[in-house]
C-alpha cells in the first residue's frame, strides 16, 4: 500500500503542480486583503475536491458506460501524463495542469477566482482529472488501494491549501528557479509512471 500511496501522490502533485497554483494565485490576488484570499483559497480548494473526488468514484462508471475498456484508458491516460511531464521538464505552461492565457486574462477581471480558474483549471485540471480515474481503475476490486488513492488525493489537496494560504511567503522562499527545480524534478517522475501506464495499457489489450 505504501507504493500506491507514493505513486498516486507523486502522480497528483504532479498533476495539480501546488507550485504553479501557488504563483498564479499570488498574482492574481496580489490586490486582495488577506481575508479574502484566504477565503477564496479555501473555496476554491474544496470546490476542487468535490469535482475530483466525483470522478474518482463515478469516473469508471462513465467509463464503462461509454465501453472505455481499462488499457484504453491506461493508455491514453499515460499518454496525456507523458506530455504534461514534458511539460514540466521543460517548463513549460500547459493548458492540462494550468491556466491558458485567454483564461489568465479573463481571471483577471473576476472580483472572486475561487471557482473559476482556481478550482478549475488549477486544481482540478484535466490532468488530474484524467489521473484520478486511471489511478481508481488501476486498483479495481482493491478498496482498501482505492482509500489509499484517495487519501493520497487528499494529502496533496490539503498541502495545496496550506501553500495557497502562506502563497507570498512559498513564493518568495523558493522563488522562480527553485518552483522550476521542484517542478522539474516531479516532471521526471511523472513522465516514467506515464510511460509506464502505456506498457501496462499496451501489455493488457492483447495487442502484443
Amino acid at each position: 500500500m505504501l507504493e500506491v500511496f507514493v505513486v498516486s501522490f507523486t502522480t497528483f502533485f504532479a498533476t495539480i503542480g501546488p507550485l504553479d497554483v501557488v504563483a498564479i494565485f499570488a498574482a492574481l490576488t496580489g490586490s486582495f486583503s488577506s481575508a479574502r484570499r484566504r477565503s477564496m483559497a479555501i473555496r476554491g480548494t474544496a470546490i476542487a475536491a468535490c469535482i475530483l473526488l466525483c470522478f474518482a468514484f463515478l469516473g469508471e462508471w462513465v467509463l464503462s458506460f461509454l465501453g472505455i475498456s481499462l488499457p484504453a484508458l491506461r493508455v491514453s491516460g499515460g499518454i496525456l501524463l507523458l506530455l504534461i511531464g514534458i511539460d514540466m521538464v521543460f517548463a513549460r505552461s500547459s493548458g492540462g495542469t494550468s491556466t491558458t492565457i485567454e483564461e489568465e486574462n479573463e481571471a483577471a477581471s473576476k472580483d472572486d477566482i475561487s471557482v473559476f480558474p482556481l478550482a478549475t483549471p488549477l486544481i482540478a485540471g484535466p490532468g488530474t482529472m484524467g489521473a484520478v480515474i486511471l489511478l481508481m481503475s488501476t486498483n479495481d476490486g482493491l478498496w482498501v488501494a482505492k482509500g489509499v488513492v484517495v487519501a493520497a488525493l487528499l494529502s496533496v489537496l490539503l498541502l495545496t491549501l496550506c501553500m495557497l494560504l502562506l502563497a507570498g511567503q512559498v513564493q518568495r522562499l523558493l522563488g522562480v528557479t527553485g518552483m522550476q527545480v521542484v517542478s522539474r524534478v516531479f516532471g521526471v517522475i511523472l513522465a516514467a509512471l506515464a510511460v509506464q501506464f502505456i506498457m501496462d495499457g499496451l501489455s493488457a489489450s492483447g495487442l502484443f
